[in-house]
């Protein structure tokens, strides 16, 4: 069994009724809906409001993937927490972070860059699969478009990338790393750019395969239980 946990801030889905008109039970509640028809996924959810932002210890323990999406809160969001995620991934804690989550505390302590880049409202979106043989990009096109979704573009700063499992151009000319992955410590981490609260995205089919698919992806094959430490040998193995 897979434990996922999806965390959504849930502010403009409670603040902006044209948000709330295309996720009614948030975008954290699309993603669980899609999510609890696969196998083998325990799935839930947890909010910006809630205590702790709902990331307790207890539940990052628990959690073998954690979705993340995050925006207005960035800077609003604990310290503590933050913190918290980044040492969850480094013991092997999965981690797939979504659209404007790529500006969070925790993905700034994790990639150790600036994690700026350039954007812009409303434009037509192709997704290439750059990586073919990648696990997240299984059962996909080899292209395919969103007919509306923010642009972001290069220059992302972000550290040299395991794979480029996605491409995205816009249809104002630019183009993005959009789908990217890294390892950190034992755990896996996923970038996936679509995803601007404004637009239906995660209600398209595609996108929604490739979260699925990266939560299978990003599933750890063993967890540390403890922080890891520089341990002395006290006798060699040939000994």
């Amino acid at each position: 069994m897979i434990r996922v946990t999806i965390f959504n801030e849930n502010i403009h889905e409670t603040r902006q009724p044209e948000v709330r008109a295309i996720y009614p039970e948030g975008m954290h509640g699309c993603i669980k809906k899609f999510l609890e028809k696969q196998d083998g996924l325990e799935i839930r959810t947890a909010t910006f409001e809630e205590p702790e932002h709902g990331l307790t210890q207890e539940v990052l323990d628990n959690t073998d993937v954690l979705i993340y999406w995050s925006h207005w809160m960035q800077d609003e969001f604990s310290d503590v927490v933050a913190e918290r995620i980044h040492q969850a991934v480094l013991k092997g804690m999965g981690l797939i972070a979504l659209h404007s989550a790529h500006f969070s505390k925790t993905m700034k302590l994790l990639m150790g860059t600036s994690m700026t880049l350039r954007w812009r409202h409303g434009d037509r979106e192709r997704l290439f699969i750059t990586s073919p043989s990648h696990p997240i990009s299984a059962g996909l096109p080899e292209f395919f478009e969103l007919p509306i979704e923010e642009m972001y573009g290069e220059f992302f700063d972000i550290p040299k990338p395991d794979d480029v499992v996605f491409t995205g151009w816009f249809a104002g000319g630019e183009v993005f790393r959009s789908g990217c992955t890294f390892q950190r410590g034992r755990g896996k981490i996923f970038y996936f750019q679509p995803g601007h609260e404004q637009y239906p995205i995660y209600h398209d089919e595609n996108i929604q395969k490739v979260i699925t698919n990266a939560v299978y992806w990003c599933a750890p094959v063993r967890k540390l239980q403890t922080n890891p430490e520089c341990t002395e040998v006290k006798a060699p193995l040939e000994g």
